[in-house]
């Protein structure tokens, strides 16, 4: 017929506790980049001076620093999202408005945490 073939997508509402999900699980993946990248880093500082130069060049982008600040804030964001499951693990939490208060929190915390990081070093 006429009718839509997903029709979810037109009248599902995202919600905090899907979004901090997703977003854990993005980070984490991002944080493995940001290894990859540090252990270049470290090769190539290990290899030779131009080859250092080089990727010393790369990191020092702005695009590696956008890469490595993007990185503080995945730690802060992943390690709330730890807490948080910690939380639930124990049984408690587990309500619809705890919940989005705890993804709130996520959010805040990790971009508070980031900045005081940024000011730290």
């Amino acid at each position: 017929g006429n009718r839509p073939l997903s029709p979810h997508l037109q009248i599902y509402r995202w919600q905090i506790p899907m979004l901090t999900s997703i977003l854990t699980r993005i980070t984490g993946n991002a944080l493995i980049v940001a290894a990859i990248l540090i252990i270049w880093w470290l090769f190539a500082a290990a290899t030779s001076e131009g080859y250092f130069a080089l990727v010393d060049g790369i990191v020092r982008s702005w695009l590696g620093k956008l890469v490595m600040l993007g990185s503080i804030w995945a730690v802060w964001y992943h390690m709330l999202g730890g807490l948080r499951h910690l939380y639930y693990d124990s049984g408690r939490g587990l309500d619809i408005p705890t919940a989005e208060k705890l993804g709130w929190g996520m959010f805040i915390g990790s971009a508070v945490l980031t900045v005081i990081t940024i000011l730290i070093l």
